[in-house]
């Protein structure tokens, strides 16, 4: 079963990692984090926001992008920014694909963005807003593209405990 890939480069908050982890597991999403991280793998605020769902997370650390690259070679690689032309919801999101997100201070950095132009993607706002928080960027565009994937492998069927819906 090929599993979507969200990566992290050089992620500086412990909360929007751990949140990010969790919709992860959640998802059967793999996670990738590029160093350095702006915080330790250990730290309280991390392990609170993904609470115990942290020892479930399928993630990996590198040294940096080009570490990355050749550990994961041949990868389909899609980077959202804030000044790609397209949006999230105009490309189709390959089952086994990367969905790459900047740091929270400065978002990836323009030069993989000017030679990655043909797969950057951007989340529509309004007025002057610099950018949303990262954890909920990345659930945005990583639901389109479970969604654009028919949710392969996810419960699909809700219930409550002491109800059958007719």
């Amino acid at each position: 079963m090929a599993k979507l890939n969200i990566v992290l480069h050089e992620p500086e908050i412990p909360a929007n990692t751990g949140n990010i982890g969790r919709t992860c597991v959640a998802t059967g999403t793999r996670l990738h984090l590029i160093e350095p991280l702006g915080f330790s793998l250990s730290e309280k605020a991390l392990k609170r926001a993904g609470m115990d769902y942290w020892k479930d997370l399928d993630v990996t650390t590198y040294l940096d992008f080009e570490d990355f690259l050749e550990k994961n070679p041949g990868a389909k690689i899609y980077y959202a920014t804030t000044k790609a032309p397209q949006t999230y919801t105009d490309v189709h999101y390959e089952e086994d694909c990367y969905i790459m997100f900047g740091k929270e201070s400065a978002g990836i950095p323009e030069d993989i963005l000017v030679n990655n132009q043909e797969t950057c993607v951007r989340i529509p706002m309004i007025g002057d807003i610099r950018s949303l928080n990262l954890s909920n960027s990345v659930a945005i565009v990583l639901y389109e593209a479970l969604r654009q994937n028919n949710f392969d492998h996810m419960n699909l069927e809700g219930h409550l405990r002491n109800y059958d819906w007719k």
